[in-house]
C-alpha cells in the first residue's frame, strides 16, 4: 500500500501533500448510513458477535470526544482485560487515521492504516473511516463504529464475565437518558462547533447551547449527577464536550467567558474529573487549542448529593 514505511508496522507521517485532506465521500444516491457498520454484541446475535473475554478489540482516539465515550464507559463496566483497546496517531491525513509511533503499531492485526480494517471487512469499502472502531478477532472484521451501541453494550453486555463499577446503563432510567441525549446531541455535542463561528448561524447556535447550559446549570444545583443517582451514559455524553469546550470550541472565548460562567455546571463536570474513568481517559493535548489555558480542573467541586 503505498505510503506505508517499509522498515515497521507504522505509517509514514501525515502528508496532504501528497494524499490530500481527508474527505468523507458520499454519494446522493448511497442511502447507508454514515457510520456504516453497526452489530451489536448480544448472546443472541444473528451475526455471531456474542460478549466473550478476549474476542474484541476497540480501535480508539484520544482525541476525540465520541472515543473517550467508549473508553469512559469500557473504564467503568470493568471491561480493562476484557476487551483490549490501542490508539491511532491524533493527525490524518487523506489515507485516514494510522499508526504511528506516539502510540506505537496496531497490537491486533499489524495495521498501518485504520482504512485496513474497513477494507478486510468489505472489500472496496468508500465509506467513513472513524473511531472508535470495534474490531472482532473471532471474524476477522469490524463489528461496528457506531460510537453510541458500542458504549451501550460494553455498559450493558458483559455482566457475566465484569463486576461494572457502576450501572452507567440502568434500565430504569433509560428513556430518560436517550430523552435527554435528543436534546444535547444536537444542541451541544454537535453545535458546539458551530456556536464559535461567526455569522448568523453561529449566533443561533450560541443562543441554543448557552441557554442549554443554563438548564442544566439549574438542573444540577440541587442533584449530583443528570439522571438517577449515579454516573450514567447521559453524564458521560455531556462531559467529553464540557471537557474539550474551554481548550477548544471556546478557546478563544468566541462562544463566552467560560464554562466557570455556570457554577454548577463547572462544579459537576470537576467532580467526574475526579473519577479515574473520566480523567485517566483524558490527554488535554491531544485536543487543546495553541495557546490555549486549561482551567484548573483538580479544583475542589462542592456537590449537591446524589
Amino acid at each position: 500500500m503505498p505510503g506505508l514505511s517499509p522498515f515497521s508496522r507504522l505509517a509514514t507521517p501525515v502528508d496532504p501533500d501528497t494524499y490530500g485532506e481527508y474527505r468523507i465521500v458520499r454519494r446522493p444516491d448511497d442511502p447507508r448510513p454514515l457510520y456504516r457498520f453497526s452489530a451489536r454484541l448480544t448472546d443472541n446475535s444473528p451475526a455471531g458477535f456474542t460478549p466473550r473475554a478476549g474476542r474484541y478489540h476497540l480501535y480508539a482516539g484520544w482525541f476525540c470526544p465520541w472515543s473517550q465515550r467508549v473508553t469512559i464507559t469500557r473504564a467503568l463496566a470493568g471491561l480493562g482485560d476484557i476487551v483490549t483497546v490501542s490508539y491511532v496517531d491524533n493527525h490524518r491525513d487523506g489515507r485516514g487515521w494510522a499508526f504511528r509511533e506516539r502510540y506505537g503499531p496496531d497490537p491486533v492485526n499489524g495495521f498501518t492504516l485504520l482504512r485496513q480494517a474497513y477494507e478486510a471487512t468489505e472489500e472496496g469499502f468508500d465509506g467513513h473511516i472513524s473511531v472508535p472502531t470495534l474490531w472482532d478477532r473471532a471474524t476477522a472484521g469490524v463489528v461496528s463504529n457506531n460510537f453510541k451501541t458500542i458504549g451501550i453494550d460494553f455498559a450493558t453486555s458483559f455482566r457475566h464475565l465484569a463486576t461494572p463499577l457502576v450501572d452507567t446503563y440502568p434500565e430504569r432510567h433509560r428513556d430518560e437518558i436517550e430523552e435527554l441525549d435528543g436534546w444535547l446531541n444536537p444542541v451541544v455535542n454537535h453545535g458546539v462547533g458551530a456556536a464559535a463561528r461567526p455569522g448568523p448561524d453561529g449566533a443561533r447556535a450560541r443562543t441554543a447551547l448557552l441557554h442549554a447550559f443554563a438548564v442544566l446549570d439549574e438542573r444540577l444545583a440541587t442533584r449530583r449527577y443528570l439522571v438517577g443517582p449515579t454516573v450514567t451514559e447521559a453524564d458521560i455524553r455531556l462531559w467529553v464536550t464540557l471537557v474539550r469546550y474551554d481548550v477548544g470550541p471556546n478557546a478563544t472565548r468566541a462562544i463566552n467567558p467560560g464554562l466557570h460562567e455556570y457554577p454548577h455546571l463547572w462544579a459537576y463536570a470537576r467532580d467526574l474529573y475526579a473519577l479515574p474513568a473520566f480523567r485517566d481517559t483524558t490527554d488535554f493535548t491531544t485536543f487543546t487549542a495553541a495557546g490555549a489555558e486549561i482551567p484548573d480542573w483538580h479544583a475542589p467541586a462542592v456537590r449537591a448529593a446524589a
